[in-house]
């Protein structure tokens, strides 16, 4: 069978059981990965083998990261340390700026916190801003969402940028760094369309929809200070950069330099694995002090977010799975030969970063989850590209434009759609004039900043 038929037999597997049918994305993603395997070359008796082992190797990459990230973000809500941050930014903006204070609180939280679980604990803050100041409460809930989504689509160790890391096989270090910068212009663009829509559409601040209650916030005294607070956060990212960093000095250092013993040590301290189980250690350790928690209770918090978090790993793996079917079924070679022509040229290979966004929106649009548009898309141009190495870019360029195109497209089929409305109290069509656009503009506006790169290097 001819490799793009059986790369469109994946493709609508996925949309039909995951859109239609309902299955959960597990389901799809993993039948999906059976049946190319199916389909693609090689012995029959170790068809279904190769998808077990393709599914082991991912969740080997990812599960531990995935789990300790759960377990922080769990640990950082129930102890107060992201609502501590919140303030600090609120602290250091002041009410004149509150909006860019939420907006950097979205940002920063939504780097090891989902993005969900952030807007639930944003959004009381932005409804007790508009009590203060009688104006904004749209804005203030965009900017929420103009700061979180756009980390949690670009910057691990949330599971969507952590696959297409492995799945592309970037470097951990340069996808936080490279993501992070990118997500930064983007958020701005996010921000103004946030001020301009709130001009335009002027929502008043309503009740909550079910008869939700307010949340109380807690008083400063019961929350812990800013610097354990934000060490769960800036530990792994920090520990993670700085072996990036050294290892590639190290690769250029003179004989005699101290610098390959240093990439040594950082490979070690600098492992995601090891920097996020630090991590862990002192959001645990923080709210184990900060609510004079038992060894029992603060056990008990751990199983719950791993409870959480065990989805979230066979999603993920299952979407390695598929991927890796994909370059089983030689669908590389494939869209190789229909493009040979233009990707002879320096730039040629930069239609695999518009193609990357495409996909993931396409995906999105039509199953609702920017998680399984990142997984998908990722794993196809991972399966498409000959080598990363030998792009005329870096492949994290891949990652930002996938993850700017997951988020285009978010309507009623997605989640976060629903979680923006009912916590804001807007309606359906009010969602759609502000949360929709607002996605689709971050992240086109990612897409286009990553294929612009693409090109500057690429042309370079």
């Amino acid at each position: 069978m001819h490799p793009l038929l059986i790369l469109a037999i994946g493709i609508f597997t996925i949309v039909f059981m995951i859109a239609a049918l309902r299955m959960n994305a597990f389901i799809a993603l993993i039948t999906s990965a059976i049946i190319v395997s199916l389909l693609a070359p090689g012995e029959l008796a170790g068809k279904i083998s190769r998808v077990a082992a393709a599914f082991g190797s991912t969740a080997g990459g990812i599960g531990i990261v995935i789990a300790l990230a759960v377990v922080i973000g769990k640990c950082m809500m129930d102890s107060g340390a992201a609502d501590r941050i919140v303030r600090g930014f609120l602290s250091l903006s002041g009410e004149k700026h509150s909006p860019w204070a939420l907006m950097c609180s979205g940002f920063v939280l939504s780097i090891p916190v989902f993005f969900d679980t952030v807007f639930y604990l944003l959004v009381p803050l932005a409804r007790s801003m508009h009590r203060r100041t009688g104006k904004h409460f749209l804005k203030y809930c965009m900017a929420i969402a103009a700061g979180g989504v756009i980390t949690h689509s670009l910057v691990p160790p949330t599971p969507g940028p952590l696959v297409m890391a492995d799945q592309l096989g970037i470097d951990l270090g340069v996808m936080i760094l490279v993501g992070a910068v990118i997500a930064l212009p983007t958020t701005l663009v996010g921000m103004a369309f946030a001020t301009w829509i709130d001009r335009k559409l002027n929502i008043p601040m309503r009740p909550l929809a079910g008869g939700m209650e307010e949340t109380t916030p807690l008083e400063d005294h019961q929350l812990p200070g800013l610097l354990p607070s934000l060490l769960p956060i800036a530990l792994p990212v920090v520990l993670v950069s700085m072996n990036t960093i050294v290892s590639t000095a190290a690769k250029g250092a003179a004989p005699g330099s101290i610098l390959p013993r240093a990439a040594e040590i950082m490979a070690v301290i600098g492992n995601v694995n090891l920097a996020m189980l630090f991590s862990a250690a002192v959001a645990m350790g923080v709210l184990k002090t900060k609510r004079r928690l038992t060894n029992a209770q603060l056990a008990k918090v751990v199983e719950v977010s791993l409870m959480s978090g065990g989805m979230i790993i066979l999603i993920t793996a299952a979407g390695g799975a598929f991927g890796a079917m994909l370059k089983a079924a030689q669908i590389g070679p494939a869209i190789e030969s229909l493009f040979k022509s233009d990707a002879a040229q320096p730039t040629g290979d930069v239609m695999f970063v518009v193609l990357g966004a495409l996909i993931a929106c396409v995906i999105k649009i039509a199953q609702g989850s920017g998680t399984v548009g990142m997984i998908t898309a990722s794993a196809m141009v991972a399966a498409m590209i000959p080598s990363a190495d030998n792009l005329g870019f870096p492949p994290v360029l891949l990652a930002t434009a996938i993850g700017g195109g997951s988020m285009m497209g978010s309507w009623m089929n997605d989640s976060g759609f629903w979680i923006f409305v009912k916590m804001t109290g807007l309606t359906e069509a009010e969602g759609l004039k502000s949360w929709t656009p607002l996605l689709a503009l971050t992240g086109f506006s990612s897409v286009v900043v990553s294929v612009f790169l693409a090109l500057i290097l690429s042309a370079g």
